[in-house]
């Protein structure tokens, strides 16, 4: 049992660690796309694919759905279009870890709402974290951005729950199977006409390409990840992604980091990994992937 248990979390960590790095390297390429076919288009190509691809790896037409589970999934994409569209929006308008670290608000709040005591006193260090971040006081914010990355944190909290309940009740990769075509939906209502006549082949195969990277991978992978792991060990991971994403917009988009950023990043990190040791979730019963 305890070899087991070494091993999940072994699996476990390597899983989230490889779904963060496609993350950021998956955004920092779709930002050069985006600027061609919009943040919103960008969403739509990546969404579709992902969906496609989805459909034909899990058959989720094989799997038996409650009720309650189909609904969950259905949720799920919907968290994950707002996620994925919320997102792409903020890092069009604000550096990469300024949008990732304000993103994490999301995890970062459920953990706090999960621990006890003390540990909700963690929200007051990510409080200061983001006020480093942001420079409220120098009034050169972009509000607009910090709202987009705000409202993904929104989406990032209800998936994270959502990716939970789903994982608990359906087996494989049938709920993504699910959700990425409820995404890929919800995301249609955000594309204009002028969008079809620039999807050329080579815009298509980028889109294919991007959808593996961003979200087909990373989302499997942290979906694996969440069925091997409790939220505090997955939250405490989680909480390395501001700075893999200021590390990539570094090297990626040439964005420099001013030291009160820095500053505050680390606040949101080192808030995201005391929250999440204090707000660990109840072991369940969970199915064995298929």
């Amino acid at each position: 049992m305890a070899a087991t248990s070494s091993r999940n979390a072994r699996v476990g960590t390597a899983l989230a660690v490889g779904s963060m790095g496609c993350v950021q390297v998956g955004l920092a390429v779709s930002v050069d796309l985006a600027h061609t076919l919009g943040a919103t288009g960008v969403v739509w190509l990546r969404l579709v694919f992902a969906a496609l691809i989805l459909l034909v790896v899990a058959r989720p037409w094989r799997a038996r759905f409650t009720r309650r589970s189909l609904l969950t999934c259905v949720l799920l994409g919907i968290a994950s279009a707002g996620m994925t569209i919320f997102f792409m929006a903020a890092v069009m308008r604000i550096p990469l870890g300024t949008a990732s670290a304000l993103e994490f608000l999301g995890p970062l709040g459920v953990a706090v709402a999960r621990g006890r005591g003390r540990g909700r006193l963690w929200a007051l260090v990510a409080a200061a974290g983001v006020l480093a971040l942001t420079e409220p006081w120098k009034g050169t914010v972009d509000a607009l951005g910090i709202g987009f990355a705000l409202a993904a944190a929104v989406c990032w909290a209800g998936y994270i729950i959502l990716t939970q309940r789903a994982g608990d009740t359906v087996t494989g990769l049938q709920a993504l199977a699910i959700s990425f075509p409820t995404a890929a939906l919800v995301s249609s209502f955000t594309i204009t006409p002028e969008l079809f006549p620039l999807l050329t082949w080579p815009m298509l195969a980028a889109g294919f390409g991007l959808a593996l990277l961003l979200p087909v991978v990373p989302f499997s992978l942290e979906f694996l990840a969440l069925r091997r792991l409790d939220a505090a060990t997955f939250g405490t991971l989680m909480s390395l992604e501001p700075a893999i994403a200021l590390l990539v917009g570094f090297v990626a988009l040439a964005q420099v980091p001013q030291p009160l950023a820095v500053l505050g990043l680390v606040l949101v990190i080192v808030a995201g990994i005391g929250a999440s040791r204090s707000g660990g979730r109840e072991p369940r019963q969970q199915i064995e992937p298929a």
